[in-house]
């Protein structure tokens, strides 16, 4: 059986072209056909996880039953009761079959779970999100058959962008109108080709072809070298340009099904600090992160008090936010590492703010500071990413 992963092939975007047809013939006619959307959707998912990856599928299915049935008897629950220690019961039952995924690897010599599949935190993030809206209030019109719908969406399924259920239902219970879909497709359009030239041009050129030349000079020269800052460098550009890539993918193939599914990148090395970088770099993993992580954890440590001061609350939240970022990269040091600096570079990044607020005009502010402040994160991010691309472990320890 033919399988494929979901945008690396150009015989899978030549599906998808045929498959859309219908979809958008319908759409123009403001009609939307959710039941042929549900056989597309099944088909490129069989597409992706079955034939050879089998096993994957089979890990899907049983990831899928588990967090409906689990939800389902939560919001049956939340109906009538709110106890704390059900809730966060609930999101830690959520969260084990990731959790076992991300373990195995450590306590099993590197071999992967037999429970995981491709995608699996991306649709964990989306069960928490909708358990937590719960808990919350703000979701009352909860669905078992639309959130399997939304948890298996298959543009998004394998590394994101993570929607949120209400705003994923209101565009999924509507058509939108001719003019606006018009406008809809042709961004899709523009992203489809913008991600062919961020993903199959830049990002081959930076990870395919530079990357392991110059992996190599840094590897044969050993320590610190003019190649190792290349591989700085280099792999950013790679990270970025992939990444990215995909993301414009997914977005575009939501657009044609009429799902205006948030978008994760927006120029993040034009930024002029840490925190605006966040809030431009993987920008669905990071808002969830702020929304259902970092604000949860402040207010939890002021209403117990915990902390006397609103700022060490927060402070100390970026840290523990960012480090769990880094640990749901993988257990590596690399990647713990990588998330607990980025944690105390907004600790920083707040106490600087702070200072030229309570200064204002004393420290120069124009043009030139804009730029150099740019460059500062530019090369700040960077850095950390050779550290989150695992290269310095090579280097240091396994050459």
């Amino acid at each position: 059986m033919l399988s494929m992963t979901p945008y690396e092939d150009p015989t899978y975007f030549l599906m998808l072209a045929v498959a859309f047809i219908p979809i958008v013939v319908l759409m123009l006619m403001g009609k939307r056909a959710h039941w042929y959307e549900l056989l597309v959707s099944f088909f490129f998912l069989l597409l992706t996880f079955g034939g050879p990856k089998w096993g994957q599928g089979v890990a899907l299915i049983g990831y899928l039953l588990f967090e409906v049935v689990l939800t389902s008897i939560y919001n049956k629950y939340r109906k009538q009761h709110n106890d704390t220690w059900v809730f966060v019961i609930e999101v830690l039952l959520a969260i084990v079959p990731l959790v076992v995924v991300k373990v195995t690897p450590l306590l099993a010599g590197g071999a992967d779970s037999i429970i995981g599949f491709l995608g699996i935190s991306y649709l964990t993030f989306k069960s928490v999100q909708t358990v937590m809206e719960m808990r919350d209030g703000t979701l009352k019109d909860y669905s078992p058959w639309f959130f399997l719908q939304f948890l298996a969406f298959f543009p998004t399924i394998s590394s994101g962008p993570i929607d949120r259920y209400r705003r994923y239902r209101k565009d999924y219970d509507t058509v939108p109108d001719r003019d606006k879909y018009l406008g809809m497709l042709e961004k899709a359009v523009h992203y489809i080709f913008l991600g062919f030239v961020y993903k199959f041009m830049l990002s081959y050129f930076f990870g395919t072809f530079l990357l392991p030349r110059i992996e190599r000079m840094a590897l044969v020269h050993g320590g610190f070298s003019w190649p190792l800052v290349g591989v700085m460098y280099v792999y950013s550009m790679y990270l970025f340009f992939d990444f990215a890539g995909y993301s414009l993918f997914a977005v575009a193939t939501s657009y044609f099904m009429g799902i205006e599914t948030p978008m994760n990148f927006n120029r993040p090395f034009r930024s002029r600090n840490i925190k605006e970088f966040w809030n431009r770099w993987h920008m669905t993993l990071s808002f969830w992160f702020r929304d259902f992580v970092y604000m949860r954890m402040v207010f939890f440590f002021m209403k117990h008090k915990t902390f006397k001061n609103p700022k060490t609350a927060a402070n100390v939240t970026y840290i523990l936010d960012m480090g769990l970022m880094g640990f749901w990269h993988g257990l590596t040091w690399y990647y713990i590492l990588y998330g607990f600096i980025h944690g105390f570079a907004l600790v920083i990044n707040d106490w600087w703010l702070s200072v030229k607020k309570k200064h204002p005009g004393r420290l120069p502010s124009n043009k030139f500071t804009e730029y150099f402040a740019v460059f500062i994160t530019f090369n700040f991010v960077c850095f950390t990413f050779l550290i989150f691309s695992g290269f310095l472990d090579t280097l240091l320890f396994h050459r």
